[in-house]
């Protein structure tokens, strides 16, 4: 009996021997990625405008030489009596011009995929980029409403991504450039902790035509950097799964089966004394 606990000891610090020495080779990002031909990795990624989406936030300025005309266009802004420019404030009782609503200086875009723009009314922007949604504002209000062509500057204020599971800091994080690579999301998360698969990680995304996706990406190889998913839309959620070793570790054994090991150690340490007993007897 002592023979086949002795046996079994050798066989699990071998195989835990074997996993600690593996382990580390599958915790670095990137693996030779110095090996990628620069014009390669220059023609993989191609940044792009992000594509809107119900649910954005967008901060849309119309300027040009005669403020005081394109104010209207402008969401939160009036003209009052004196013909002065003037911020609609919450809360206050400024007047207003008619064609205006009392709301934040942000757009959201509805449901329907439209956002509601002072005077015009309801124009269409999900599933367009910034140009696209310019070009639709210049043709509401120019020359309909304005005599020169004014300038539409347009940002998206919540590109943001998810990351959660074995990382150190899960959260929602945020771009202020309206972009965001993966690495830079996993990076803003605290980076992954020792137990965070790096070769299996889960990536939902949503896109602006409701359709959704998920991947599995490798991060611990190079070829990641060549992906189509290393650059990040708004809204895409991450999840780092816990590696074997973290699974392994947090595994329970049933309550019966412990129960039944317990029972046979315990049975196993009383036949231990008797033999003892026995032997100091003779």
């Amino acid at each position: 009996m002592r023979r086949l606990y002795r046996n079994l000891a050798i066989v699990i610090s071998c195989a835990a021997l074997l996993s600690s020495c593996s382990a580390p080779k599958k915790v670095p990002y990137l693996v030779n990625a110095e090996n990628i031909p620069a014009e390669v990795l220059a023609n993989s990624q191609n940044l792009t405008d992000p594509v809107f989406m119900a649910g954005d936030l967008l901060n849309i300025q119309v300027t040009g030489i005669d403020m005081t005309t394109i104010a209207p266009f402008n969401k939160g802004n009036y003209i009052d009596q004196d013909g002065k420019i003037n911020k609609i404030t919450t809360g206050g009782s400024n007047t207003y011009n008619n064609h205006l609503e009392l709301s934040t200086e942000y757009y959201l875009v509805n449901a329907d995929g439209t956002i509601d723009f002072p005077i015009v009314g309801k124009i269409a922007v999900a599933g367009m980029k910034k140009n696209e949604v310019k070009e639709a504002i210049l043709n509401a209000i120019y020359p309909k409403y304005l005599t020169e062509k004014p300038a539409v500057d347009i940002r998206l204020m919540n590109f943001r991504v998810v990351v959660a599971g074995a990382v150190s800091h899960p959260g929602v994080y945020q771009s202020k450039n309206e972009r965001m690579t993966f690495l830079e999301a996993i990076s803003m998360a605290g980076d992954l902790s020792i137990r965070g698969s790096r070769d299996n990680i889960l990536l939902y995304r949503t896109n602006a035509d409701g359709t959704r996706e998920v991947h599995r990406v490798n991060i611990h190889d190079s070829e990641f950097l060549l992906s189509p998913y290393y650059n990040l839309q708004q809204n895409d959620f991450i999840y780092v799964e816990p590696n074997s070793s973290m699974r392994n570790s947090a595994w329970q054994m049933n309550p019966a089966v412990s129960a039944t090991i317990s029972i046979i150690g315990g049975m196993s340490s009383l036949a231990s004394l008797v033999i003892g007993v026995v032997n100091l007897s003779k």
